[in-house]
């Protein structure tokens, strides 16, 4: 190979799975300028609002990051605790606060992946046969999923693509 680092590369394409560079549209991106009035809103033929969403996002992300960190972490209860209990943002600023939240939680699992320290093949010994790399690609496809729910509800709502 031509001088790089195998494992760098690696820690490298993780993070931009994690960050949705490439084929996907970021997490900055799908929430950028949503509308607040539209936030807790449901259109005809969809599960969930935007905030549902976001929420959702953002407690899986931490359950998942807990987890890989956290061998007395314990998760939320499946499935209801990983949804908000509301359609709308409870306070006018919960959307900004899960926002934070799960930006602060997406550069945790980032510097867990490439801090040279951790081994992103060994197994956590409370996991289950569970690694830092699966823990991470866990997150990252999650995210992506839940974000193209978010893309496709904008769309209905006639917000996409988001105003610069």
């Amino acid at each position: 190979m031509s001088g790089v680092d195998p494992l760098e590369a690696m820690r490298r394409d993780i993070v931009a799975f994690l960050e949705g560079r490439g084929a996907h549209a970021t997490f900055e991106t799908v929430v950028r300028s949503f509308p607040a009035e539209l936030r807790g809103v449901r259109p005809d033929g969809f599960v969930h609002t935007a905030w549902r969403l976001l929420e959702h996002l953002r407690i899986a992300q931490e359950d998942i990051l807990e987890f890989s960190r956290n061998e007395s972490w314990e998760s939320p209860e499946f499935p209801d605790g990983y949804w908000p209990p509301g359609d709308a943002p409870p306070t006018a600023t919960a959307w900004n606060e899960s926002l934070a939240a799960f930006r602060a939680g997406l550069a945790a699992m980032r510097d867990l992946v490439t801090d040279p320290t951790t081994d992103l093949l060994a197994e956590l010994p409370w996991g289950d046969g569970a690694t830092i790399l699966h823990e991470a690609l866990l997150v990252a496809d999650h995210n992506a999923y839940h974000l193209a729910q978010i893309v496709d509800l904008r769309r209905a709502l006639g917000t996409w693509p988001p105003a610069k």
